[in-house]
């Protein structure tokens, strides 16, 4: 099948992440993708080789591209210019038009998954729009997941990763790999890496920026070092996640990432003024800490808590890693157990097809 995915920037880089990220998972399942998107810059880095089978076009400015393809994906309710609305209406065997929404943990997500929205005005009248949610449960529509993730992983080796980059872990040094948006709890977690040796790896922008205003030009406070990392492919950025012994991460992308890192991590949800976020924040935490032994679980959700509240924190206390580092594998095998999003797409649109 074609299949037309739409993207519109926001910010961040979160929304086309993720749908390159899809893009690229469906073409190496043998489905060519065309990638409408409305601003490509960030694919030169995070992209650089493309992938087969798919093709990034500018988003229509016009009249509608010639032919929409067998399945339409509109992501993250970027709403697709009409043009393509009316060509979508007009053809004899209409495509399957579905809105990709965000990922949540939310109860809400099981009861909207799959369900239609009938058009009955405006340029796209007469057609219907699906609505499929990325979530954690088999009652939603899964996580993105390559079929060669496990393998990749697998055949991965940290120390050469490390000397790629031009680093080494020195004696008894933990790792950690810092991707944030601005964050008010920053110093607090310096503070409590510095109490021991630690290597932190700060992605580029934000975090850079940030770490670089706390700990000065030298980089260092005591035992704690961090470096500044340039900008990181992709498959990079999962290669900085499986190296790293805790991971810190923001938004979506790199929250799926971190799961199937299957390593001890933190997430900074996307901030929205009414605080919507922090409804996420707790949803994952109630699923994702459900069997988890309780003194572990109350540590590690003041953490979450406390990385994601808008005011400074007065201290940070990570959890003991020997616990941490379990529960994070059973978390991704229960989730390994579940249907990913490509697997689940193509399903769904061969039935409604």
């Amino acid at each position: 099948m074609l299949w037309d995915l739409f993207c519109r920037v926001i910010d961040n880089h979160g929304d086309v992440g993720v749908c390159w990220r899809l893009a690229a998972d469906l073409a190496a399942r043998g489905e060519p993708v065309r990638l409408w998107i409305d601003d490509a810059s960030a694919l030169r880095w995070m992209a650089p080789n493309g992938a087969t089978g798919v093709t990034v076009l500018p988003w229509p400015a016009g009249d509608a591209p010639p032919g929409c393809g067998d399945a339409v994906i509109e992501a993250f309710g970027c709403e697709l210019p009409e043009s393509v609305l009316r060509q979508m209406a007009a053809a004899a065997r209409p495509p399957v038009w579905i809105n990709l929404e965000y990922l949540s943990a939310e109860p809400f997500v099981e009861r909207a998954h799959r369900l239609p929205s009938p058009q009955s005005v405006g340029p796209g009248a007469g057609l219907r729009k699906w609505f499929f949610y990325p979530g954690f449960t088999p009652r939603t529509g899964g996580l993105i997941r390559e079929r060669d993730l496990a393998d990749r992983q697998r055949a991965f080796d940290a120390t050469t990763w490390l000397q790629a980059q031009g680093l080494a872990r020195r004696d008894d040094e933990q790792i950690v790999s810092l991707f944030c948006y601005d964050q008010p709890a920053l110093p607090a977690l310096l503070e409590q890496l510095s109490q021991r040796p630690s290597l932190l790896l700060a992605a580029t922008g934000a975090a850079t920026r940030q770490v670089g205003a706390l700990l000065g030009p030298a980089l260092q406070r005591g035992p704690l070092r961090a470096v500044a990392l340039p900008a990181l492919t992709q498959s990079g950025y999962d290669e900085l996640l499986w190296a790293a012994d805790l991971n810190f991460v923001r938004g979506e992308d790199s929250f799926v990432r971190a799961q199937w890192a299957g390593k001890p991590f933190v997430w900074q949800a996307y901030a929205q003024h009414d605080g919507a976020h922090l409804a996420k924040v707790e949803a994952f935490l109630d699923r994702c800490l459900a069997c988890a032994e309780p003194t572990f679980a109350t540590g590690l959700r003041a953490l979450w808590r406390a990385w994601n509240a808008s005011a400074p924190a007065a201290s940070i206390a990570l959890p003991a890693s020997a616990a941490w580092g379990p529960h994070g594998q059973r978390w991704r095998d229960s989730l390994l157990a579940q249907p990913d999003v490509s697997h689940q797409l193509l399903g769904f649109v061969a039935e409604r097809r």
